[in-house]
Order: structure tokens, then C-alpha cells, then sequence
């Protein structure tokens, strides 16, 4: 008896030892509720896929919080090994000098099978450098679409959505004078939507230097005549009850799900909420509208979302650890499961293919319309993605002269000059502090 509690002992001893043999990885996250409770189901997978490392999923707060965060903590020398960073820190952590290790790099070092080309064109393009390396792995990718109430537009008698501005504002006419809805669309996140991939679907160029993919001395562009009518339409619409605003993020939804207005501008991601969030009528996806005399439109729209960037002055241990996690993470069941629980984009092709494989496109119509936009054309320069720095400051600067043009407080002309003037003065302060 007394060997048999000491084989035990030992027995245990060995387990327990094995289990502390496990070299931690944090990984810091953006995601909260339900998509942060599938984080934390993605990592505890990985975790017991395999016996040598612990991946510990972190929330940090919202996009920009756990940015600041992480540029705390690596000032601290108390950085974690990945770091979730929005599309728009993209330039922010580009030019953090000695603070990143690129994710072609990582794969390389450790030895995991990587290959760039496996990724959606229009995902890579926003994370890569000028030769195509790429660096930071794609997780949470996303497209504006349009949202819109199918019963509504079948009382108005119209037969589908809207494919263009001039459709899009005859059809909302018609559904406000038959009064069954009071506005005709709202849009969430009005710089990203109406700006930044009213741009790119256009094929128009949001800044120089093929918005700043070529370096800095970027300037934006913005301030051009397909921009501006747009602006002008937008603000004569909200005039007459065609357009209605409700807030830089996602505050609008509610303007939407309450039958209120008839569309709604928001993420592909944002497809899940609607589901559980719609009642009493039923909504279709479709692909954003375009200008039909504006030349090259429509291109294809470019992304939001996040990316998982890996932080340099860690343990040597830690990393090939976050080589591996990164493989499975990008492996097609993965993403393929990701993409079908989200909304976000598949990141990959294979796991686009698995996804149609399983029947999911044809059970749950509209879901795959942010792919086809996405992949619509080749990325061209203007709609490859934007490459900014200090875009996040920017970014506040385009909603806040947009507000002032619904308040009536500024023409569309004078706050397209006011963007340009205040954007690029944050693109020069960038330049100085990062030279």
C-alpha cells in the first residue's frame, strides 16, 4: 500500500510538474462579451491541443484602451507577447522602432509553415509592408455593408436593394412618403463608412503616396469634388429625413432594429448582433452603393477590424509558442468557425472554401456579400487600405467636422478644408516624432 501512495505521490508530482512546464503566452484582446467569451474558447483549444504552452487571453477594454495599454506595458518593460491592435494603429505600430516583431519574421525563425498568399488579397494588403511581408497576423476582419428592411421594401413595392446613391435616395423617398419608416438609412461609424471606403469603392485616393503605403510626406486627399457631393448630398438628405445621424460608432443600430429607418451602414461584423437584436421584421445584406458616372466604381471596399501584433523583449521561450498559436489560429476549421460565429471575414481562402463547403452561404443568405465586395476587383492602390499615422486622433477629427456639417454649423466645404488642414497637421506631428 505504502508503494503503491508513493507512486502516486510521484505520479502526481510528475503531472503537476509537466503542467508548471508550460510556457505562459498573454495574449491582450479588444473583444468583449460574446466575442470575448469565444477568445477565451480559442485559447483554451489551443491549449489543449498541445502540452508546451498556455495561451492566457486578456481583455484590455476597447480598441484604444488596449492600445494604450500595451504601449504602457512596454514601456514598463511588462509587455505581453500579442497585442490586439485596430486597423487604424497600423502606422502607429509600424513606426514603434524596435517594439514589434513581424509576424513573417516569427514564422520564418521558429520554423512554421507560412504562407502570405493563403490570405484573402484585400486582408494582407491593409497589414503588409512595401515588399509584401507581412506584418501582423489578420484576426478580426470586417467590411461595411448595407443593412436593409425587407419587409419595408416590400410594402414600397421595391424589388431589392439600392446598388447606387441616386437608387439608394429615390427608393428612401419612396418608403418615408408611403410612411413606413421615417428615415431612410443611418449609418454607423460615419468616417470609416462614408469617408474612408466611399473612397476605396470609388477608387479614389483618401491621402498621397497611395495613402500612405509608400511612406510618410502623406497628404490627404479628400477634399475632392466626388467627396464633396457626396457630403452635401448627405447633408440635404438629413434635411429631409432620407439620411438621419446617431453617433460615431455603432450607436445608430437602434435606429435600424427599431424599424425607424429603413437601412443602416454597419460592419459585416455586426451581422450576428442584428440577428439577435431584430425584431418584428426581416433584414437583408447588401453591397455598398456606388456613384454609377464616378469612373472605376465600384472597386471593392477595404477593412476594419483588428490584427494580433507581436511584441518584441520577451523570453526567447515564449515565442516559438506564439508561432504555433498563430498556425492554428490561421488553420481553415479555425477560422472557418470564427468567421460563421462572428461575422468577421474568413481571413483565408480555405477558409472561405470550408465555409461554402459546409452549406453555411446558402443557409444563411447575405453572409458571404462582404466577401464578394471584398474580392470584387484587385486591390488597387487607392483601395489596398490607408497607412496613416496618428490616425486614430485623425480619424476624431473627420467625425467631428462631419457632425458640423449635420448641425449646420459648417458647409461641406469648410469642413473637408478643416479636415485636410487639421489631419495633415497630425500627419506632419507623426513625421517629427517618429523621424
Amino acid at each position: 500500500m505504502r508503494s503503491m501512495l508513493l507512486a502516486s505521490g510521484a505520479l502526481l508530482t510528475l503531472c503537476a510538474t509537466q503542467a508548471q512546464a508550460a510556457v505562459q503566452i498573454e495574449w491582450w484582446h479588444a473583444m468583449g462579451g460574446a466575442l470575448g467569451e469565444k477568445v477565451e474558447a480559442i485559447a483554451a483549444a489551443f491549449n489543449a491541443s498541445q502540452s508546451d504552452y498556455e495561451v492566457v487571453a486578456v481583455y484590455k477594454g476597447n480598441y484604444t484602451e488596449t492600445l494604450n495599454a500595451a504601449i504602457a506595458a512596454f514601456r514598463a518593460g511588462e509587455q505581453p507577447e500579442i497585442v490586439q491592435v485596430f486597423e487604424v494603429g497600423t502606422g502607429s505600430m509600424m513606426a514603434a522602432k524596435g517594439a514589434v516583431y513581424p509576424v513573417y519574421q516569427l514564422m520564418a525563425d521558429m520554423g512554421e509553415p507560412f504562407e502570405s498568399s493563403g490570405f484573402l488579397a484585400a486582408v494582407t494588403g491593409y497589414y503588409t509592408d512595401p515588399d509584401g511581408n507581412m506584418l501582423s497576423m489578420p484576426f478580426n476582419s470586417s467590411t461595411p455593408v448595407l443593412y436593409y428592411n425587407k419587409n419595408v421594401f416590400e410594402a414600397a413595392g421595391i424589388d431589392g436593394p439600392p446598388t447606387t446613391w441616386p437608387e439608394l435616395a429615390e427608393d428612401a423617398q419612396k418608403i418615408i412618403d408611403a410612411g413606413l419608416a421615417e428615415c431612410g438609412f443611418t449609418t454607423a461609424w460615419q468616417s470609416w463608412v462614408q469617408i474612408e471606403n466611399f473612397s476605396a469603392w470609388h477608387n479614389l485616393p483618401i491621402g498621397t503616396l497611395s495613402n500612405g503605403f509608400e511612406g510618410l510626406g502623406t497628404e490627404f486627399t479628400i477634399d475632392n469634388a466626388q467627396v464633396l457631393r457626396h457630403l452635401t448630398n448627405m447633408h440635404d438628405w438629413s434635411k429631409s429625413g432620407i439620411f438621419e445621424y446617431g453617433g460615431r460608432r455603432g450607436d445608430s443600430q437602434g435606429l435600424f432594429t427599431s424599424g425607424h429607418c429603413a437601412m443602416f451602414f454597419n460592419s459585416s461584423a455586426g451581422r450576428a448582433g442584428l440577428l439577435s437584436s431584430v425584431e418584428g421584421f426581416e433584414f437583408g445584406t447588401s453591397m455598398l452603393p456606388y456613384y454609377p458616372d464616378i469612373e472605376g466604381a465600384p472597386q471593392n471596399s477595404i477593412i476594419g477590424g483588428a490584427s494580433l501584433w507581436v511584441l518584441a523583449g520577451n523570453d526567447d521561450d515564449q515565442y516559438p509558442g506564439v508561432a504555433k498559436f498563430f498556425s492554428y489560429l490561421s488553420s481553415a476549421e479555425v477560422q472557418a468557425d470564427w468567421h460563421q460565429f462572428s461575422g468577421y471575414l474568413p481571413i483565408t481562402n480555405a477558409a472561405y472554401e470550408l465555409t461554402k463547403s459546409q452549406g453555411y452561404y446558402d443557409a444563411n443568405p447575405g453572409a458571404d456579400v462582404s466577401i464578394s465586395q471584398m474580392t470584387l476587383n484587385p486591390p488597387t492602390p487607392n483601395s489596398k487600405g490607408l497607412r496613416f499615422g496618428n490616425f486614430v486622433q485623425i480619424r476624431d477629427i473627420f467625425n467631428e467636422e462631419m457632425e458640423a456639417i449635420w448641425a449646420d454649423q459648417k458647409t461641406p466645404e469648410e469642413a473637408l478644408e478643416a479636415m485636410i488642414t487639421r489631419g495633415n497637421e497630425l500627419l506632419r506631428q507623426f513625421e517629427s516624432d517618429n523621424g
